[in-house]
């Protein structure tokens, strides 16, 4: 068994092992009754710990926990929608006032949805 990670928050670690089980990987919890400990041991010794019980699947449990941690980029910044010029905040992808995408404020392509056609008749 690999400890794979540590925190203060028993919360966090127990939503990362239900991370962890939905791409197959099974872990287990330590020390989600040892906060009561503090001050008698180290206080981060007595942080809640998961653990992989299957040594050949560290490198894929870190590079999940990796990702599943990181901040998203998109809710880093805001940006400029370049259909209206209205300011969108950053963890919308679309906005909020005409509907364009934020990949088009990029300027990268998008596909063209039936909406954006006008029928003649």
């Amino acid at each position: 068994m690999k400890k794979v990670y540590s925190a203060k928050d028993p919360l966090m670690v127990a939503h990362l092992k239900n991370v962890l089980a939905t791409f197959g990987i099974h872990c287990v919890t330590r020390n989600l009754d040892l906060s009561s400990a503090a001050g008698e041991l180290p206080p981060i010794e007595c942080w809640p710990e998961l653990w992989i019980t299957n040594d050949e699947k560290l490198a894929r449990a870190k590079s999940i926990l990796k990702k599943t941690l990181a901040p998203l980029e998109s809710v880093k910044k805001p940006w400029h929608c370049a259909g209206c010029g209205e300011d969108v905040e950053g963890q919308f992808t679309e906005c909020w006032n005409c509907g364009h995408s934020r990949s088009r404020a990029k300027g990268k392509p998008q596909a063209t949805s039936s909406s954006n056609f006008v029928r003649n008749s």
